[in-house]
């Protein structure tokens, strides 16, 4: 009985911890700082989109940031279709530059000239045009660095990647109005710029 007494005594505390009022269930929205988050898939504003004070709780700010999400989604399929495009240009070029250093910028021909009655020869160089390269040239070395190249590629891929991270984290939300726009608006700029990334034949 003494024994009894004293669990009841230890377990106390936790009991009433226990029932002071604090709901520790996941079933309903998460309380923020402003606004909430609901863990399953709704179409009920008030969610907070990437910001503290970015909390769309109207219908005309559900509006608004679906369409910007709209928007987002054009610019980053037409961000990969202009990486595209510039991959195969600083390709085409960086082979020029590997062929220019290869053959030190120049490639040798003949002409004869006829000087009073005497017909004389001498060697002209020609500059290397990109059209006069072969397709398979470098294939089994590495292309040179070139900074103006690498340097758009590398902020390119930065703005690219952020685009996806917020992509991400509005879809976690689980608002299917940013969903759904982010859906329409990078299926939209698929058909707008992604032939001209899949057009570019190296």
């Amino acid at each position: 009985m003494c024994y009894l007494v004293c669990l009841c005594a230890l377990f106390a505390p936790v009991a009433q911890a226990a029932s002071n009022g604090m709901d520790m269930s996941m079933d309903g929205a998460m309380d923020l700082a402003s606004g909430n988050m609901l863990t399953y898939l709704h179409f009920t504003p008030g969610d907070v989109l990437w910001f503290q004070g970015w909390v769309p709780a109207s219908a005309g700010a559900m509006v608004g940031a679906c369409i910007g999400l709209f928007m987002l989604g054009l610019v980053e399929r037409w961000i990969a279709a202009a990486r595209a495009v510039m991959q195969a240009h600083w390709a085409h070029r960086a082979r020029v530059v590997q062929l220019n250093t290869a053959s030190d910028a120049s490639l040798p021909t003949t002409t004869s000239d006829r000087v009073d009655g005497k017909s004389s020869s001498h060697s002209l160089t020609v500059p290397v045009l990109p059209s006069t390269i072969p397709r398979t040239l470098g294939l089994r070395s590495a292309p040179p660095f070139i900074l103006k190249h690498e340097l758009p590629r590398g902020v390119l891929l930065m703005v690219q990647i952020a685009l996806n991270y917020a992509f991400m984290l509005a879809v976690m939300t689980f608002q299917l109005g940013f969903i759904f726009s982010l859906i329409v608006g990078l299926g939209v700029g698929e058909m707008l710029f992604g032939r001209f990334g899949s057009h570019t034949v190296l």
